[in-house]
């Protein structure tokens, strides 16, 4: 019986390895980029670095800290444990989620979500907390959240922060199917209100579900975000263009969904830019296959590319990764 079991464990053993290798070829960061079960991740380029902030990906009253990654090229990561954990955050008790870093002067913010609140009253929604480095470690700026309340009918989670061309800093956000754009007050402790008073704008595009994310490219607002649900296989994300960070956003399609051979649920999703080289990357989470569980989520990074029209092409998911870039 010890032989058998010896000779069973030597083989999956042998298997385990091949699979990895088969995974990370050699000059490839390989999918996930880093061990673990990690979602809805925010890719950052600060100065030299690639910067990578996910969700623990785990039930909800385990989500009580955030892990952080960097690289110089993309293919190593190094990971730096615990850059804020709800004994910073008095008010955040469970359901940590998707981060969103900004550096602003001399000092870095971080936006998440806390308590997953499904009314008005409850305590959580959307906090900020600040450092001096961006591996942390983080402490409350504000002592209470940013967004404590459902408006237009998003959940107030999933948060991005996004800066336009004339320096201006916009909340993006929403869960339930809605997203809402707010623009933020210069030292992110509130919102200064649009021309016609109101303070949140719904912007919601066709099947938005969650996630958001924006860039510029070419002086096009691309307005990106999360389809399906996030338990299960048929996560995705699509995208629109506008001319504008309010939009209007009208759906163009698809650009990364489920693959047969490669993985499930993928979604969540973030954008790095290479500027000196001009090359993209999507930053997101996918299941492997034979995998049903909703937490068993990791970080993967794959090529993003966009068509003459500027369009996007479908993003082709690989094992492999993508190859050593620096900045």
């Amino acid at each position: 019986m010890m032989k058998k079991c010896s000779a069973l464990l030597a083989t999956t053993t042998l298997a385990l390895t091949l699979h990895a290798q088969e995974m990370k070829l050699p000059g490839h960061a390989g999918n996930p980029v880093f061990p673990g079960w990690y979602a809805d991740p925010e890719g950052v380029v600060l100065g030299k670095k690639y910067w990578i902030f996910p969700t623990f990906s785990a039930p909800y009253e385990q989500q009580v800290f955030f892990d952080a990654f960097s690289s110089d090229d993309l293919v190593q990561w190094k990971k730096h444990p615990h850059i804020l954990d709800s004994v910073a955050i008095k008010w955040a008790k469970r359901a940590m989620w998707a981060p969103a870093l900004v550096k602003k002067g001399k000092q870095y913010f971080f936006f998440f979500g806390a308590n997953d609140i499904q009314h008005n009253g409850e305590p959580g929604g959307i906090g900020v907390a600040v450092a001096d480095k961006p591996e942390g470690p983080y402490r409350d700026y504000l002592g209470k959240p940013l967004v404590d309340s459902i408006f237009h009918g998003a959940q107030p989670i999933d948060q991005y922060v996004f800066q336009d061309k004339d320096g201006a800093y916009y909340l993006i956000y929403g869960g339930w199917g809605h997203c809402n754009i707010a623009r933020l007050k210069d030292d992110f402790t509130g919102f200064i209100p649009f021309s016609d008073g109101t303070v949140f704008r719904e912007i919601t595009p066709e099947k938005y579900v969650e996630g958001p994310t924006m860039f510029v490219r070419n002086g096009k607002y691309y307005f990106m975000w999360s389809e399906g649900g996030w338990g299960g296989p048929d996560y995705s994300v699509a995208y629109a263009i506008a001319d504008g960070p309010a939009g209007p956003f009208k759906r163009i399609g698809k650009i990364l969904q489920q693959d047969p051979a490669i993985a499930t649920g993928a979604g969540h999703h973030s954008v790095i830019h290479n500027a000196k080289h001009d090359q993209w990357f999507i930053v997101y989470h996918r299941r492997p296959l034979g995998k049903k569980g909703a937490n068993e989520r990791e970080t993967c990074i794959d090529k993003m590319e966009f068509n003459e029209d500027g369009t996007i092409r479908p993003v082709v998911m690989t094992k492999e990764g993508v190859t050593s870039l620096k900045l």
